[in-house]
């Protein structure tokens, strides 16, 4: 029997191989500038070690989005990190809850992921703890990546000096006071930092390191069972489409967190 998702995805494996069509196809996401691995046969498992920050009133879909795909690695460890073992209310009022606190995660990790948010972002930009840890795993991490408003927090922590980076639409010019170089993109891979754009950019990414850690069918596989074929019911997802008075109120609804951004990122 099957007891989870990753069982199931591992289970797949006998029944994709020996299918030719399968073999070949890697083509790499727009805007990713590493390398994607090739088809392998059989699907691989790994031992990765995921550290996904938590902290209050973060945003639950942008840790919830990447956590589907990373709870798809079959052989990896995803540690919910968090400051205490206490429950974190996001700010939706959704409660996930930690696995590990900073000192009880890893040293070294694989990945080191961080969502976004607005108050809960500037209350972990400016708390000590937090980007002392952050700056800690990141310095070390294979990958360094956040979805949101949580390139920021990789900001602050001074990951992203040089790379290029994507945040939510109404902040990403921020990540310029944090030396990084904003970019309009859906998912940004500069070397080994991978950031995503709002909220419901992390489904997108998790893919991205899906197949950047196994390869590219892998990703496709979990994508099928999550059968990710969006299709909104309106075209107001992105600044460019939106009517113009619907991102006046977006646009609105970020003023004091801009405010906020421009005071806490160091200079």
């Amino acid at each position: 029997m099957f007891t989870g998702r990753r069982d199931f995805l591992m289970g797949a494996t006998a029944a994709l191989a020996g299918m030719p069509w399968l073999r070949g196809r890697a083509v790499s996401p727009r805007d990713t500038s590493a390398p994607i691995r090739p088809v392998d046969e059989p699907l691989r498992e790994g031992n990765e070690q995921i550290a996904m920050l938590l902290y209050p009133q973060c945003t639950a879909l942008d840790f919830i989005g990447p956590q589907y795909a990373f709870a798809c690695l079959s052989g990896a460890t995803v540690h919910q990190v968090a400051a205490t073992m206490g429950p974190i209310v996001t700010d939706t009022g959704v409660t996930l809850t930690p696995t590990a606190t900073f000192d009880q995660c890893p040293r070294d990790v694989d990945v080191l992921f961080v969502p976004g948010g607005t108050n809960g972002t500037l209350a972990a930009m400016r708390d000590d703890d937090v980007i002392r840890f952050v700056a800690d795993r990141g310095a070390r991490a294979t990958w360094v990546t956040s979805v949101c408003t949580g390139s920021l927090v990789l900001g602050a922590a001074g990951l992203l000096r040089g790379y290029r980076a994507t945040s939510h639409w109404a902040a990403r010019d921020l990540l310029a006071e944090a030396h990084a170089i904003p970019t309009d993109s859906r998912v940004v891979v500069d070397r080994n930092r991978i950031t995503g754009a709002g909220v419901s950019a992390g489904l997108d990414l998790g893919y991205v390191i899906l197949a950047l850690l196994r390869d590219q069918r892998y990703a496709e596989t979990v994508q099928l069972m999550a059968e990710y074929a969006p299709q909104p019911p309106f075209g107001a997802g992105s600044p460019d489409t939106a009517p113009p008075s619907t991102k006046t109120i977006v646009e609105a609804m970020f003023t004091d967190f801009r405010a906020g951004v421009q005071q806490t990122l160091p200079r």
